[in-house]
């Protein structure tokens, strides 16, 4: 490897971080903001998705220009390719802090209304998925990435059984069904971030180990 090469790599993998950093606490605000119903904290998940947008199309920009000045191979090849997808994911993940974020400014115009416990626990599975696949990914840990893919079928059995809960609700409640409404939406937003988490989870497995575990489940436990 280059010394160029290594250098423009380890500059890459700082802005991952970066971004990394600053989509982790997007997350963490917008499901802050949607407990508490902080009007304020909500407006600023609002605001940060612009800068999330903007640093995402400059590390494709980024990983584009190694692609066609270096033509890496083999382990540096899959590093860029991951990252590629990474930065993808992680903007999308900011997309949905935003429609979480949207859902408490709605929530907040009505009548103070109960969250069910079961998406308070989607919450903090959710919080820490982001969180560990981060981890995995920058300490190049193939079996806690594994450990995350299985995490979310957790969180998909929640979110099955919240919005089965919260259906039921709208029929006992029907002049509640506009809170209801912004309840689902958001526990279809905190679904979806552990998908994206999943996606890069999966990614960290084949950045180092150069095998695609997409829609293999037995590849998901840890390896012994």
């Amino acid at each position: 490897m280059s010394v160029h090469l290594q250098n423009d790599l380890e500059k890459l993998k700082q802005s991952i971080l970066d971004i990394g950093i600053l989509v982790e606490d997007t997350v963490e605000k917008s499901m802050k903001a949607f407990r508490k119903r902080e009007v304020d904290l909500a407006k600023e998940v609002i605001a940060d998705d612009e800068i999330i947008n903007q640093r995402e199309v400059e590390i494709e920009e980024e990983c584009l220009k190694l692609l066609a000045l270096y033509q890496p191979v083999a382990e540096d090849l899959r590093f860029i390719t991951s990252v590629v997808k990474m930065n993808n994911d992680l903007e999308r993940m900011g997309d949905c802090s935003v429609k979480i974020a949207k859902r408490t400014l709605s929530l907040s115009k009505e009548p103070p209304i109960e969250i069910p416990l079961d998406i308070e626990v989607m919450i903090k599975e959710v919080k820490s998925m982001v969180k560990d696949c981060l981890d995995a990914f920058f300490n190049k840990d193939t079996t806690f990435a594994r450990e995350i893919c299985v995490r979310d079928d957790r969180v998909d059995a929640l979110h099955r059984k919240v919005i089965k809960d919260l259906r039921s609700r709208m029929h006992e409640s029907p002049n509640e069904i506009d809170q209801l409404l912004d309840l689902i939406t958001a526990a279809q937003g905190l679904e979806r971030i552990a998908d994206l988490a999943t996606n890069i989870a999966q990614d960290v497995v084949y950045m180092v180990e150069g095998d695609i575990i997409r829609h293999q489940e037995d590849q998901y436990p840890r390896k012994s």
